[in-house]
């Protein structure tokens, strides 16, 4: 019989701010089980890492926590809120433990890894010396860390993006706690590594008999790793229920709404008489890894010899894992890379042309990427950004003019004009991407690269942009090369599908073909993955 481990009781978290009071967290009760897995779903704000944070007393100093957080040990129930400093520090690692979404920035960049984890042993057991060693590569090995031994005195930065969040995983799990915390610990990963991390805390969790509290926004992983799913919305929890309840009959209006933000529907195909607008063959991105007399000796193929074509309003969508190739391939296409090979945009042979050639030319064709906080100026208005392009690629415009065309493409992707003099700390992330599509359509180009421009968003928030790509592209008849290793999202948006691994093309076709019926073992692997359904 599972025992009670963990209870939240009208927890309610304030922030006193000099513009007034702000509740981020709203009298949440909940319950925790041992073995028990307990999802927290929720959108960007609905306060889940929040409430898991209060659990381990690692709110901002700001914040004024009240309720009771009661942790249940053998020894009797603790109340979180009320223990002293030296108590609370000793349950952190010891029985509560927390991986966090981006192990980049939770990893010391410059202490190696297996320092890293015995700091965690030095600080919560009596092991050092030899012991110690042992139990950091023991500790490897188990999160499945190749060649633990030597893979110890490595830096983050030598791993990959799975193998740094399986150091945090091995971090977390040295002292063998009862209840793990996993906030959003597979939202920056590929989906296969995701569904390798998420095996792995499984295994984890009836190796040591773990309770997980999963943080997430993404329902697919919800419906099949959570026992029983928590839905926050605006700081409340407005449905508790087990798994497979709350996804066949979910009672609260927003639950359903978020169940119903999962990408859905297909793009009407395009006619086949439908000119040729990017013609690509042959083509190869290659970089120098080593010089030897300021010459390069030793080069990595990042894209291998691939061939493409898209229509005037048509959709490609490109998948793979990181690394694949994909970004590579779709600035190659812009010529924003140097490649080999043979690229014609509508008449245009692009291969051999200079910058000053090129620029006629790169209104025509913009991309949008995947991180808007990034791509967009924080010293900049909204108003200056969008019109930057103009400056650029029409002089001959007055201020005027210039003002017209931005409340006209501000308008098209569903935002106030008026809000062009506020900065993009002020938008949210799907009100910022919103941004980035208003700066590409300003131009009027007929050839959009969109690189993972939803990936940083809530599903609900995904739902809305990808609504309005689809509308853009018919008002428009704008051409997309969509990049994504988000499967539902490319079935949802695309014509055809090209899927790639290690720079080269392993499967390529007719998107509701390829998702019926995958020929290759790789384009089934990640269907899998991604908890797609699969062909009988």
């Amino acid at each position: 019989m599972s025992q009670l481990l963990l209870e939240i009781d009208r927890l309610r978290v304030d922030f006193p701010l000099p513009q007034g009071r702000i509740t981020a967290v709203k009298d949440v009760s909940l319950s925790l089980h041992t073995g028990e897995t307990l999802a927290l779903v929720g959108e960007s704000g609905s306060g889940k890492s929040i409430t898991a944070t209060s659990i381990l007393r690692l709110l901002p100093e700001l914040a004024e926590a009240k309720g009771d957080i009661r942790w249940h040990t053998p020894q009797g129930i603790k109340s979180l809120l009320d223990v002293s400093n030296k108590r609370i520090r000793a349950i952190r690692g010891n029985e509560i433990a927390m991986i966090f979404q981006e192990p980049m920035t939770s990893l010391n960049p410059l202490q190696r890894i297996g320092h890293q984890i015995r700091e965690v042993l030095d600080k919560h057991t009596s092991l050092n010396g030899r012991a110690a060693r042992d139990r950091v590569i023991e500790l490897l090995e188990q999160v499945g860390i190749p060649e633990a031994q030597r893979r110890q005195t490595s830096y983050p930065y030598e791993l990959s993006g799975g193998q740094r969040q399986r150091v945090m995983i091995a971090m977390a799990l040295a002292c063998e706690p009862k209840l793990l915390i996993a906030d959003e610990p597979t939202t920056a990963l590929d989906v296969t590594v995701q569904a390798q991390i998420l095996q792995l805390l499984k295994t984890l969790q009836e190796q040591y008999g773990l309770a997980i509290l999963f943080i997430t926004h993404d329902l697919g992983i919800v419906r099949h790793f959570a026992d029983r799913v928590c839905v926050m919305r605006q700081g409340e929890v407005v449905e508790t229920a087990p798994t497979a309840e709350l996804f066949r009959y979910p009672r609260h209006d927003y639950t359903k709404t978020l169940i119903e933000a999962e990408p859905h529907g297909s793009k009407p195909p395009v006619d086949a008489s439908a000119p040729l607008l990017v013609d690509a063959r042959d083509l190869r991105v290659r970089f120098a890894l080593k010089k030897r007399l300021f010459r390069p000796n030793a080069y990595f193929e990042a894209v291998k010899g691939i061939d493409l074509r898209i229509q005037r309003g048509q959709t490609l969508g490109i998948v793979g894992e990181s690394g694949s190739g994909k970004s590579t391939l779709g600035r190659a296409l812009l010529r924003l890379l140097e490649s080999q090979g043979e690229v014609r945009f509508d008449d245009t042979e692009l291969t051999h042309l200079d910058g000053k050639a090129m620029r006629p030319i790169r209104s025509r064709m913009q991309v949008v990427f995947q991180d808007p906080f990034g791509s967009l100026s924080p010293r900049m208005t909204v108003g200056e950004i969008v019109s930057e392009g103009l400056r650029v690629h029409h002089p001959e415009l007055n201020r005027r003019q210039r003002i017209e065309r931005v409340t006209e493409a501000l308008q098209e992707v569903s935002l106030d004009p008026a809000m062009r003099q506020r900065y993009p700390h002020e938008f949210s992330g799907g009100q910022r991407q919103r941004i980035a599509i208003a700066r590409a359509l300003v131009l009027k180009p007929e050839f959009l690269l969109l690189d993972e421009p939803t990936s940083a968003l809530d599903r609900s928030v995904q739902a809305t942009v990808i609504d309005l790509l689809r509308t853009l592209q018919k008002r428009h008849d704008l051409t997309y090369l969509f990049i994504s290793h988000d499967l539902a999202v490319v079935r949802a948006l695309s014509d055809t599908v090209l899927v790639m691994k290690d720079g080269q093309v392993v499967e390529q076709g007719d998107t509701d073909a390829l998702f019926r019926s995958p020929r290759e073992a790789y384009t089934r692997e990640l269907m899998r993955a991604a908890f797609l359904d699969m062909p009988a």
